[in-house]
């Protein structure tokens, strides 16, 4: 199914769940005059609901492939659009005719209308898969070792494709999953415990052929690595790791040997500010914040979204909303979304326009009063973002050396935007940014929130005196400026 008809049948599912819900609170009577009452309410939500389902990306998962982690996302999209309903709802007529109880059915019915119909296309999948008759005698026997989404997308491919080649005789994983089942393949242990299964499989006429790992060979413990290297050397069993055959490498800012990382890199970065940080409790208190913070913003920003929506898709047209990818938190790409202030890269003789001729003087408005960034409180939302750190760069120019400013996540404003922004060097950046990574605290979040208003209002200012401190810095500072290779003057 693609995205655009995925979409459209969720909001003819909320169309019919917000119908239901009002007809359920009638005591199942069909009043043609409350449903005739309820139609500015239902109007709002399906706004709502075509906003926040494109924008937390509910459309484009395969529904034959629902996993929990979709359903979570859905309910968490409902949450959103019924409060975004009744906010809307409120400050239009008051809610009107709309009973109190109406919204709380409402979101029930919601995520039951969602979450049922790709609960069914993945059971119905399921069944069709199980069906498919399985050659036990050219099988290759497999144990799999990881509970990640890298299993479970090895696990889904099997199912669909080699069923008949690949009979897995289970999984092993952390967490206190023993006795549950995925995708149907019990969970028979965890991982330091393969021998174990082994002998345990084996008393029950299974004998594996090939032990696959789908956990990246550095997340694997000391004891695992002896287990398998054992297994190795005694028995003809392979080991092989999904991660390597896919070409999957360790990721930005994680080295087998963290002793020997390079200078310079996310690892080495992550170590020496983990170390001037310490144990910090306020990590875990601003995520909690930027949680709280974002969804009560999104909430009450409803109008100037539709509002902004509305222009952008008046001045440069569909899509209202563009993408880029950027490194975030340790260096892991993530998807920035912001409102187009651009139109067309190319005009009617095919020829490219250069980047002045393509921005209005709405999109000029909407950059420089920072609204084309309203989008992000999605990211920050989903957690790829908060709202006060390091701004997230393009990846061309997020250099190696200045890795110390991924160790958090990038944020909606910085220490780097109120004391300088566009109007200081890519040095004075990078050393306000590890700055901040350093002390940050509370008050200076409060002090950078606050600060960013008469930016916006007055425009960038340099601040000459606070850079210079930066630079002065003292000897614990020292170690944080040597992450961003730049030697103080």
């Amino acid at each position: 199914m693609s995205s655009l008809k995925s979409l459209a049948c969720d909001l003819i599912l909320v169309a019919l769940a917000t119908i239901a819900a009002a007809i359920t609170r009638e005591n199942f009577e069909i009043i043609d005059a409350k449903l005739i009452a309820l139609l500015p309410y239902l109007v709002i939500t399906l706004a709502a609901a075509g906003i926040v389902l494109p924008a937390l990306g509910i459309h484009r998962s395969a529904w034959q492939f629902t996993s929990m982690r979709d359903c979570l996302r859905v309910s968490a999209a409902t949450v959103v659009i019924v409060l975004s309903a009744v906010a809307i709802g409120f400050l239009l007529n008051r809610l009107d005719n709309i009973a109190r109880a109406l919204p709380l059915i409402q979101a029930l019915l919601i995520i039951s209308f969602l979450v049922g119909v790709r609960t069914l296309k993945r059971a119905s999948h399921d069944r069709r898969v199980r069906s498919t008759p399985v050659a036990s005698d050219r099988a290759e026997t497999v144990l799999v070792i990881g509970l990640n989404k890298l299993a479970e997308f090895y696990l889904q491919c099997i199912a669909e494709f080699h069923s008949s080649h690949v009979r897995v005789a289970g999984v092993l994983g952390e967490g206190g999953r023993v006795g549950r089942s995925v995708h149907s393949h019990p969970v028979l242990g965890e991982p330091q415990h393969v021998v174990g299964a082994l002998r345990r499989l084996e008393t029950h006429g299974v004998f594996v052929d090939c032990i696959l790992v789908t956990i990246l060979p550095i997340d694997l413990s000391l004891a695992v690595q002896e287990a398998l290297s054992q297994i190795q050397e005694t028995t003809t069993i392979r080991v092989e790791y999904l991660a390597e055959r896919m070409g999957i490498q360790s990721p930005p800012g994680r080295a087998i040997d963290e002793k020997h990382a390079p200078k310079g890199s996310v690892g080495s970065a992550v170590r020496a500010v983990d170390k001037a940080l310490g144990q910090v409790s306020y990590h875990r208190v601003k995520r909690l914040v930027d949680v709280s913070a974002s969804a009560l913003a999104l909430i009450l920003l409803v109008p100037l979204f539709l509002l902004v929506w509305c222009l952008v898709a008046a001045d440069v047209g569909l899509p209202f909303v563009f993408w880029q990818e950027r490194p975030g938190l340790r260096g892991r790409a993530f998807k920035l979304y912001k409102f187009r202030t651009m139109g067309d890269a190319h005009n009617a003789d095919g020829q490219r326009k250069s980047d002045e001729e393509r921005v209005s003087a709405l999109g000029n408005f909407l950059r420089r009063t920072r609204l084309d960034e309203l989008p992000q409180l999605f990211n920050i939302l989903k957690g790829d973002m908060s709202f006060v750190g390091p701004r997230p760069l393009l990846p061309v120019d997020q250099p190696i050396d200045c890795a110390a400013r991924l160790v958090v996540r990038p944020g909606l404003t910085g220490w780097a935007q109120i004391r300088g922004g566009r109007q200081i060097s890519p040095s004075d950046k990078a050393a306000l940014d590890v700055w901040y990574v350093r002390n940050m605290s509370l008050a200076l979040d409060l002090e950078i929130i606050l600060g960013t208003m008469p930016m916006l209002i007055f425009g960038e200012r340099v601040a000459e005196s606070t850079i210079g401190q930066v630079w002065r810095g003292s000897a614990p500072n020292q170690v944080i400026q040597q992450e961003i290779g730049v030697r103080t003057q």
